[in-house]
């Protein structure tokens, strides 16, 4: 919004700020952190009132997850909510990429809705089907890959490499479509302790902040041999929302967590990344950036298809923080090792865009 009315001052005096992506990407930030920290309190308030039980415990899971009960869930609206706000007042929105990472992020954020509030109605943990949630966000994801390859091409870009691509044509949207969900639904299944997912999120966010920024500049671009997409230099803008957001809410939901971010939070912050990847011809590089979730996801893959296939489990328990609890880890230890393993992750990450 404040773009559109610089664009009809034409940038003078003041208003002249609002050109630079930088100004914007930090006022971003802080706009998502101001609001998340200032709504925090009475939107937790509200969902406990609202929610009595809170959040379903799964009674499978480790004896010590049950002092949880209790905690509200949903907290995601508030992530959405922050990041929404954000993303209206300080982006170009007649950027077509920003409004297809919306769509994912919102849409995604509407499915997880659809599931949290079935568990806290049923106070279950069962939850929605697999199956029609799946059939949603692929629907979704689809749309947006093909909103993002009328724009963007249909070429697969390697990392480490310079000037190498394949053109995957048409099949590229399905590509696209399966990295977005499949990163949403990793992020979903780390989040199984209390801060756990969140600090990988915005170090995610803020690795694909600088991607974004340097494929959309030219020169950079140029420069660091990667490809140049026209315009996804505001999707900075939209990883600084995720970032304030995102610390926004682990002020609540630092162990003890005061709030859960439930699938509403954690399908759409993982589609919002899996999507700005997409937008920035950065595929891969996601999965090496996001990598904790990427072993999370796997070590759920491994367990229930060795298990149907042997009756024996690889893991103690999955995802994978898990089996770390029931190795004897306190559960803030396995939260403070696995976000180092995730900065270091991203650093690895974004040395692709010099080992080239």
């Amino acid at each position: 919004m404040f773009y559109f009315i610089a664009e009809l001052f034409h940038f003078h005096g003041g208003w002249n700020l609002f050109r630079y992506l930088s100004f914007r990407t930090g006022a971003a930030v802080a706009t998502a952190l101001f609001l998340g920290l200032l709504i925090g309190p009475r939107f937790i308030g509200w969902l406990r009132i609202r929610q009595g039980k809170g959040q379903p415990i799964r009674l499978d899971g480790p004896q010590s997850h049950f002092a949880k009960r209790g905690t509200p869930t949903m907290g995601g609206l508030m992530i959405l909510t922050s990041l929404v706000v954000s993303v209206l007042l300080w982006m170009d929105l007649s950027n077509p990429f920003v409004w297809a990472c919306t769509f994912v992020t919102l849409g995604f954020g509407a499915i997880g809705f659809l599931d949290d509030y079935d568990k806290v109605r049923k106070a279950s943990t069962a939850g929605v089907s697999g199956r029609v949630r799946l059939l949603g966000e692929f629907a979704i994801a689809i749309a947006a890959s093909a909103m993002i390859v009328h724009q963007n091409g249909t070429h697969l870009y390697l990392p480490f490499v310079t000037g190498i691509s394949i053109d995957l044509g048409y099949f590229y949207i399905l590509f696209a479509a399966f990295t977005i969900v499949a990163f949403g639904n990793a992020v979903n299944l780390t989040d199984g302790l209390d801060g756990l997912a969140t600090m990988p999120v915005i170090i995610a966010a803020v690795a694909f902040m600088l991607i974004a920024y340097l494929a959309g500049n030219a020169k950079f671009a140029t420069y660091l041999g990667i490809p140049h997409v026209f315009g996804a230099g505001e999707l900075a803008i939209f990883c600084g929302g995720i970032v304030g957001a995102g610390l926004a809410f682990l002020w609540f939901n630092a162990p003890p967590a005061a709030v859960f971010m439930g699938d509403t939070g954690s399908l759409a912050l993982g589609g919002a990344l899996g999507a700005i990847a997409v937008t920035a011809h950065h595929e891969i590089v996601l999965g090496i950036i996001g990598g904790l979730f990427v072993v999370e996801a796997m070590s759920v893959i491994i367990q229930v298809f060795w298990y149907k296939r042997t009756g024996k489990r690889v893991f103690r328990m999955a995802p994978i923080h898990h089996h770390f609890e029931q190795l004897g880890w306190a559960e803030s230890t396995v939260v403070v090792r696995f976000w180092i393993v995730a900065l270091v992750l991203a650093l690895a990450g974004l040395s692709t865009l010099k080992l080239r």
